[in-house]
């Protein structure tokens, strides 16, 4: 699959979550759920930055403005992430988060899926797609799994925080036990 393709498997994926959630029949399940959507949405987030959104902003006319509106699309997610990921399995709070964060990532999603990749789809060759697309599953097996809103989310200071990050990420998931996907 080209970048393009993997990203949006990934948003199919991410949609199939918030389906899980929804019919979830125990707190627990549930918790699991919301573990899977803090990985999965903090690993496509670092992806997305670390080298989608820089292709992006170098190649689109007005890639800087489009670019930073979706690192702060990108931040308000991080910042329920973060919340989410805090809160313990059965906590009251969690159903309302989970609501939130799938009314943030759908908009974001249209918003990607309809201006952003059609865009950039037109703006490089696909032999450029393929191989980013070959890096991005090469990369991500070595992103962050947890959100980190606070750090940084632009290259060059994102490619030295995000692999510290992703090493303290894996071994706080083989602590306590985390899904992995």
């Amino acid at each position: 699959m080209d970048a393009l393709e993997l990203l949006v498997h990934d948003h199919r994926r991410v949609e199939q979550l918030f389906r899980d959630y929804r019919s979830a029949a125990s707190d627990r399940q549930r918790r699991s759920v919301v573990e899977l959507l803090v990985r999965e949405l903090s690993r496509h987030a670092a992806l997305e930055e670390m080298y989608v959104y820089p292709l992006a902003k170098k190649v689109l006319p007005d890639g800087a403005r489009e670019i930073a509106e979706h690192l702060g699309e990108h931040m308000a997610v991080k910042e329920t992430l973060l919340a989410l990921d805090r809160l313990d399995e059965g906590d009251e709070r969690t159903d309302e988060l989970v609501a939130g964060l799938r009314r943030e990532i759908e908009e974001h999603v249209r918003e990607e899926e309809d201006v952003l990749m059609p865009r950039l789809r037109a703006a490089v060759s696909q032999q450029e797609l393929d191989d980013l697309g070959r890096l991005l599953t090469k990369a991500a097996q070595g992103v962050p799994t947890r959100p980190h809103p606070h750090a940084p989310d632009r290259p060059p200071a994102l490619t030295f925080a995000g692999p510290v990050a992703a090493a303290y990420d894996r071994l706080r998931d083989r602590l306590q036990r985390r899904p992995r996907t």
